[in-house]
C-alpha cells in the first residue's frame, strides 16, 4: 500500500486515496501486516486517541532507526511525551518564532538576490531547500559547512518506509548521524552556547537531565521536521499557485490572502502524507476490528481530500473556509514547529511573489516526486519568470 509506480512514488496519489475511502476506508495489507486508514474522521481519531493508538515506533526495538528516534517526541506516549515536549515548547512559541522573522527575511532576500536577474532556476535547489536548512541549523548550532550533509541525511531518513525497512544507505546514514550528533552533544557539553542543543543539555525533567538517547531523538527530529516540511510546503505552494489560473496575480494584488492560501496548500498537497501508529489494545476503526499490536498508517493526505469534510476537495481554493486540515497532525502530537513552518513559507512565498514576476513552470518541465511515500514534494521545481536587473 505504497502508492508507488514503476518510476517511484506517485505524484498524484489522490485518485487512489479516493478509491480507498470509498471501497476500503480501513484496509488490512496482509502482505505487510499493516493497517491503513483513509477517511478524515478515522485519521483524526487515530492521531488524537493516544491511549489506543500508540506512537511507539516498531515496538521497543530501536535498531530500525539506529536509535535516532527511539526516545524522541514523535515516538513517545504520555506522560514522557508531555515532559519532553515541555522542554522544547519555549523555542517554538509564537514570540520566539516571530523573533526569527528578520533573519528569515534576510536569508530569503539573499537567496533571491542570487537568482532574480537570471529568469529561471530550480526553485527547490535555490530557495526552498537552503532556507529552512539554514534556519534549523542555526537554531541547533550546526556549523555552516555541515548543512549539505544535514540535508542529505534528512532526505535519506524520510525515504524510509513506514514499516522501517532499510537499505544500506539508510543504515549508513543512521550511523553517521548518530556519530555526528554524539560528537556535537559532547562539544556543547564542554563549551555551551546559546543554541537549542546547549539549552537541552542543561534542561531537567523532575530533577533529571535528558538521557543521551533523548538528546539524540531531539536532534534527529529537529533535523528532519525542521526542514523537510518547510521545503516541501514552499515547493508545493509554488506548484499549486502556478497551476491555478490567476492565483499568482491575485496574491500579488491581495497579499493578505497569502496566509489562507498557505493553509489550502497544506490541505491540498500536505507535505506529510501519513503518520505511523501501533494499536495499544483491540479496537474498532470504522466498522473494522483491529487487533492490539497492529502497525497502522493514518493517511493524512487522504483525510485532507475527504469529500465528507471538504466541499470540492479536488479543487485548490484559496478562499476555502473553514479549512480544518490535518497537515500538522492533531492532538498531543500536533507539530511543534508548525508556527515556524508557516512563517518561513509566508516570508519565502511573499519574496517570490514580489521579486519573480510572471513566475511559471518551465516549459516541458517533468516533475518527479521525492523518494518517500510519507513526505510529499518534488525533487526539482524548474521555473521561469521575467528577469529583472534589480540590485537589492
Amino acid at each position: 500500500m505504497d502508492f508507488v509506480n514503476s518510476d517511484g512514488p506517485s505524484l498524484d496519489p489522490f485518485p487512489q486515496y479516493e478509491k480507498m475511502r470509498e471501497a476500503a476506508p480501513v484496509f488490512h495489507d496482509e502482505q505487510s501486516g499493516s493497517w491503513h486508514v483513509f477517511r478524515y474522521d478515522d485519521v483524526q481519531r487515530v492521531l488524537s486517541e493516544h491511549g489506543t493508538f500508540s506512537s511507539r515506533m516498531g515496538g521497543d526495538d530501536p535498531s530500525e532507526t539506529g536509535q535516532l528516534f527511539a526516545a524522541s517526541l514523535i515516538t513517545a506516549d504520555p506522560p514522557r511525551h508531555r515532559q519532553l515536549r515541555s522542554l522544547v515548547t519555549q523555542a517554538f512559541t509564537p514570540k520566539a518564532v516571530d523573533a526569527l522573522a528578520p533573519r528569515i527575511s534576510a536569508l530569503t532576500d539573499d537567496l533571491l538576490d542570487g537568482i532574480a536577474s537570471r529568469g529561471s532556476a530550480d526553485l527547490i535547489d535555490e530557495l526552498a531547500y537552503p532556507l529552512p536548512v539554514i534556519v534549523i541549523a542555526e537554531l541547533m548550532g550546526i556549523p555552516a559547512e555541515d548543512r549539505d550533509r544535514f540535508k542529505h541525511w534528512s532526505d535519506v531518513i524520510v525515504s524510509q518506509t513506514q514499516t522501517g525497512a532499510q537499505t544500506a544507505d539508510h543504515s549508513s546514514t543512521n550511523r553517521e548521524m548518530t556519530e555526528y550528533f554524539l560528537a556535537l552533544i559532547e562539544r556543547r557539553r564542554r563549551q555551551p552556547g546559546t543554541d537549542l542543543i546547549s539549552n537541552l543539555l542543561v534542561a531537567e525533567i523532575e530533577g533529571q537531565k535528558l538521557s543521551v538517547a533523548e538528546l539524540l531523538g531531539f536532534c534527529s527530529l529537529l533535523l528532519v521536521a525542521g526542514n523537510e516540511t518547510t521545503t516541501n510546503l514552499i515547493g508545493n505552494a509554488v506548484l499549486s499557485f502556478t497551476e491555478q489560473p490567476g492565483a499568482m496575480e491575485r496574491l500579488r494584488a491581495e497579499p493578505s490572502l497569502l496566509t489562507q492560501a498557505i493553509e489550502e496548500v497544506l490541505r491540498y498537497r500536505s507535505p506529510v502524507q501519513s503518520m505511523y501508529r501501533v494499536t495499544a489494545a483491540d479496537t474498532t476503526v470504522g466498522a473494522v476490528q483491529v487487533p492490539a499490536g497492529a502497525p497502522l498508517v493514518a493517511w493524512i493526505g487522504s483525510a485532507n481530500r475527504d469529500e465528507h469534510q471538504f466541499q470540492r476537495p479536488e479543487q485548490f481554493d484559496i478562499d476555502r473556509t473553514p479549512n480544518r486540515h490535518l497537515a500538522f497532525g492533531h492532538g498531543i502530537h500536533f507539530c511543534l514547529g508548525a508556527p515556524l513552518a508557516r512563517l518561513e513559507a509566508k516570508i519565502a512565498l511573499q519574496g517570490i511573489l514580489d521579486r519573480l514576476p510572471g513566475l511559471a513552470l518551465a516549459p516541458g518541465a517533468r516533475l518527479e516526486r521525492m523518494d518517500s511515500t510519507i513526505i510529499y514534494g518534488v525533487k526539482e521545481l524548474p521555473v521561469s519568470w521575467q528577469a529583472s536587473n534589480e540590485q537589492q
